[in-house]
């Protein structure tokens, strides 16, 4: 049996019929429109927390003055920019009185259940699949999210605790989707799928941001919780589309074709066993990579969450932002970073394809670009003062070409072992995601006695050092390669850094699984 017998053409992967409808593109699209919603759910309160919250507020402040003077040039032109001093003066008007450590307790209380479920996530996905996990977790998300302004209303203790419910749900939803992109990808297709999906999280991002903060300058369903509403709604409808369309793998997917099953199959690192190998937690906590992995994440994630979740704040109290305004500047960096990062993961399928470059090159590449870029941009920010415009534009640049991770480390668990992705995106996760509350806690302690320059001066310090650390560790330790505990196949002596898809591709093992079905072969 050979490739053509099998409808299966290696060098003309267009040649798949029903192309746009083939049932991975099918899991791609709801993916990306899944990670919409774990993203504008989880953002959303971010922007909102302006309107929420009375700030700023002055008796936190030893000296208001110096806090309004953080941007004298704005002080001494009210009729400028911004409006300056009577444009603070104007968010007085939340309902909330929380000061900033409550305020960052409030927006990291998310990361206190997320980070629990990703381990049980990762390990149930491979064990019991990965479909419904990623639905139910959303969709707990999304109930949760419809509750909030009545929790917030109830208790700043019950908010709390819902965002914590909220990040129990969400917990799962990455190493549900790395579980899922181990069996539905082919290799040469695997970074611009898995961008594409991903990218959810970025247009998310844009959307609830600028959304959530044009709804809190409205009285629609009482102005802030509006954005609550809305995004909770869209959680829910998404949910019914993705428990009706989507399957855990290729071989239990009715509507798929041979060719494409073939094709996915083919392009796997190895042959998927039927029967799921116990995971080796002993060689996966031992691994020098994985440790790499690990830092590389954490570091990542700290920086990432420190410019999501505190970017709002930074726009309204340093650069008196209004909360439109702040929502859509919040919201731009993510918008070119979804363009950034399909560009970025198409040039890497392309290399990848062409065998010119190890797959660890590669990834190191992307990732140097994904980390190093960011602390270069971010450091100035510290020191040019009120310099809206540069600053936006760093800040930007920042967030944008942050997007090259998606072809660096955000993919190495795949390469590193498709059969265990799940699990080691649930390790790494899980402690990369400590940022979650650490950040914001860390920033509300930096800025507590003020938001002046000096203070922001710290985090963005702070910020641009962590990128670099993590970018170093990456290149140092981490790898592309197979693990050799990473396969359950009897033979998993892949050459994992050099893969080109041509007519040479060895024939399978038809032992391990059925590669066609009976009406093609």
């Amino acid at each position: 049996m050979n490739n053509q017998e099998c409808g299966y053409k290696t060098s003309n992967a267009t040649g798949l019929r029903n192309r746009a409808f083939q049932a991975r593109y099918i899991l791609t699209l709801l993916g990306f429109f899944g990670f919409f919603c774990v993203y504008a759910l989880r953002v959303n309160l971010n922007v909102a927390m302006v309107a929420m919250v009375q700030q700023p507020r002055v008796q936190d402040v030893p000296n208001h003055e110096d806090n309004v003077d953080a941007c004298p040039d704005l002080v001494k032109f009210p009729h400028g920019r911004n409006s300056s001093v009577q444009s603070v003066r104007s968010t007085l008007k939340g309902e909330f009185d929380w000061d900033s450590n409550m305020q960052g307790l409030v927006l990291g209380s998310f990361y206190f259940g997320y980070v629990v479920t990703q381990i049980p996530g990762g390990v149930a996905a491979e064990k019991y699949g990965a479909k419904w996990l990623f639905g139910i977790g959303i969709l707990i998300t999304a109930i949760f999210s419809l509750l909030t302004p009545l929790c917030a209303r109830w208790s700043v203790w019950a908010l709390i605790i819902a965002r914590a419910i909220e990040g129990l749900g969400e917990g799962v939803t990455y190493p549900a989707m790395h579980a899922l992109i181990g069996r539905w990808t082919p290799k040469q297709e695997r970074c611009l799928l898995s961008t594409i999906i991903y990218n959810g999280t970025a247009i998310g991002t844009v959307l609830s941001l600028a959304v959530s903060g044009a709804l809190c300058e409205t009285n629609f369903l009482g102005g802030w919780p509006s954005a609550f509403y809305v995004f909770g709604l869209f959680g829910c409808l998404w949910f019914l589309l993705w428990i009706t369309l989507v399957y855990d793998s290729p071989d239990s997917h009715p509507r798929i074709s041979d060719e494409e099953l073939l094709f996915i199959q083919l392009g796997q690192d190895e042959i998927q066993p039927h029967v799921k190998a116990p995971i080796p937690w002993k060689s996966i906590l031992t691994s020098v990579h994985m440790w790499g992995l690990i830092v590389t994440h954490f570091g990542q994630n700290w920086g990432f969450y420190t410019l999501l979740t505190d970017m709002p704040t930074y726009l309204s109290n340093v650069l008196h932002f209004n909360i439109e305004k702040n929502g859509v500047i919040s919201a731009l960096p993510n918008l070119i970073q979804a363009f950034v990062a399909v560009i970025a993961s198409w040039t890497a399928d392309k290399l990848v394809a062409s065998g010119k470059l190890k797959i660890t090159t590669i990834r190191k590449i992307m990732n140097s670009i994904a980390l190093y870029s960011p602390a270069l941009c971010v450091l100035p920010v510290a020191f040019i003062g009120c310099e809206p415009v540069a600053i936006v534009v760093l800040l930007t640049m920042a967030v944008s070409l942050n997007g090259f991770i998606y072809s660096g480390f955000n993919v190495i668990h795949v390469d590193m072992s498709p059969e265990f992705a799940g699990t080691l995106m649930g390790i790494t996760n899980c402690i990369a995601n400590l940022p979650g509350f650490m950040a914001p806690s860390f920033v509300g302690w930096i800025v507590q006695d003020g938001h002046t320059l000096q203070n922001w001066g710290i985090v963005f310090v702070t910020t641009s050092a962590i990128f670099v650390v993590s970018g170093t560790v990456f290149n140092l330790f981490c790898t592309a390669e197979l693990q050799p505990w990473g396969s359950n196949a009897p033979s998993s002596n892949v050459n994992n850094d050099a893969v080109t898809m041509d007519n040479t591709t060895p024939e399978p093992d038809k032992s391990n699984v059925q590669l066609c079905k009976e009406d093609v072969c």
